[in-house]
């Protein structure tokens, strides 16, 4: 299997080297593919701009979420994001139908292609950007069906996904279940609807050489809801110790309870199933959802 599902919108550093020239040529220069995401393919433009191009119809509006909300989440947020340098429109003389934008370049190397072990650096970083990103949203803020919402409503599909198997063993399937349930019996979120990443994952995570949080990308989920969500990330992303690190912090930066952490691991366990239901166990986004599932057992 590969890292991402399959496209349905054919993109490829000549269509993007061409949207850049038709649009905005004082930026032209050299282009070069350097990602197939989930959602969009990511090509670096010279040595200071990315260009994002959706590659599944499904998420291609998704795009003008990131371009309305990610200037004013940039503005008060401590860590660096990827706000549009400039904003792309359909283009049909070029047989290309959707939104898309140039971003900036981060340096550094993804926390997906590193272990565990070796993101702990991050883990104080990235609390403090969860924090300052989990503010009230306002009321004309994105809502997303698979994000955000209470965890009953995530029941049906996360059902099917065990039905399917999710790891070889029973046993291991019937922990996850148990984990799963606890995340449901928990309270829901009663309070305003707060601003979440939604796919904060080490994918969308850049590592400084230090190991330090450098940037948080790919916001295409980017909506409001419970802020639980995001929290998700202490079991995507850590190991035991740095994710006692991160929810230590957490615990100091803003009201936290035990609902709260469970319905976090229940999204943990969302978001580690759907990558192995949809691509399998191996390679880089593979291993992310396994160790998503062996640490939500874990603790």
């Amino acid at each position: 299997m590969t890292d991402a599902p399959e496209p349905d919108i054919l993109v490829d550093a000549r269509l993007a080297g061409q949207l850049v020239a038709a649009q905005h040529p004082d930026l032209a220069g050299p282009i070069e593919l350097v990602a197939n995401g989930w959602d969009n393919a990511m090509f670096r433009l010279g040595e200071h701009h990315l260009v994002r191009l959706p590659r599944r119809t499904i998420a291609a509006g998704l795009v003008l979420h990131e371009q309305r909300w990610l200037p004013e989440i940039a503005s008060r947020v401590t860590v660096p994001v990827p706000a549009p340098v400039r904003i792309g429109r359909p283009d049909p003389e070029l047989g290309f139908g959707f939104p898309w934008s140039i971003l900036p370049w981060f340096d550094g190397v993804s926390a997906a292609d590193v272990a565990p072990s070796a993101r702990a650096a991050a883990a104080t970083s990235l609390a403090g950007f969860v924090a300052e990103l989990a503010v009230s949203a306002p009321a004309d803020a994105p809502t997303n069906p698979y994000r955000g919402v209470p965890l009953a409503e995530r029941d049906e599909v996360v059902q099917g996904r065990f039905e399917r198997g999710l790891a070889s063993e029973p046993e291991k399937i019937e922990a996850l279940r148990a984990v799963w349930n606890r995340g449901l019996a928990a309270a829901e979120w009663s309070g305003p609807p707060t601003w979440l990443h939604g796919d904060l994952h080490p994918a969308n995570l850049v590592l400084a050489a230090s190991g330090d949080l450098a940037a948080v990308i790919d916001f295409g989920d980017v909506c409001a809801g419970d802020p639980a969500g995001d929290l998700a990330t202490a079991w995507l992303t850590f190991d035991a110790p740095a994710r006692a690190v991160f929810r230590a912090e957490i615990d100091r930066l803003r009201a936290t309870d035990a609902a709260m952490w469970d319905r976090a691991r229940g999204w943990a366990l969302v978001l580690g199933s759907a990558i192995i239901d949809a691509i399998g166990a191996s390679g880089r986004l593979g291993r992310v959802g396994v160790h998503a599932l062996d640490a939500v057992l874990a603790d």
